[in-house]
């Protein structure tokens, strides 16, 4: 860990182009979710909505990354009225530099999908922390708390 993450580029709702190095001076939570308006993935973003106040208050943006369209993405942003933007990597660029790719199996089929993942980058510009399979109940809480031991 603290290494520093490369720049990226990508595509955001609101028609925003998120780069990393323009977000410098604030940590940055990207998490990263497998398909738009699932029970998990909304409940996941519900969490991170709902503390988000207390993630600006410690100087923190929140980022969801699916491969979803950013058409889908908006969708979903504006239903669940979350006030953080979406990232759309259709082509599983950033996913990939996350290593978040993984196989998974979904009734006995085997397809390779976004392993839920979160990662916790400073203001620097270095990554300090990551959660691999996560678990939705408690994890937006848990990264606040992370967040909140950076200082």
């Amino acid at each position: 860990m603290n290494r520093v993450v490369a720049d990226f580029t990508c595509a955001a709702t609101d028609n925003k182009t998120i780069r990393l190095k323009d977000l410098r001076g604030q940590n940055v939570v990207l998490y990263f979710y497998p398909k738009d308006s699932t029970p998990g993935c909304t409940l996941e973003g519900q969490d991170f909505r709902d503390l988000h106040t207390k993630f600006r208050r410690q100087k923190t943006i929140i980022l969801g990354v699916s491969r979803d369209s950013i058409g889908s993405h908006e969708k979903f942003k504006s239903k669940q009225n979350f006030p953080f933007d979406l990232i759309s990597d259709p082509d599983e660029s950033l996913c990939r530099k996350f290593d978040v790719i993984r196989e998974k199996t979904l009734y006995g089929r085997k397809f390779m999908g976004v392993e839920r993942s979160t990662f916790l980058i400073d203001s620097a510009g270095k990554l300090r922390r990551e959660w691999r399979k996560v678990k939705v109940k408690g994890h937006a809480e848990e990264v606040l708390a992370a967040v909140k031991e950076l200082g």
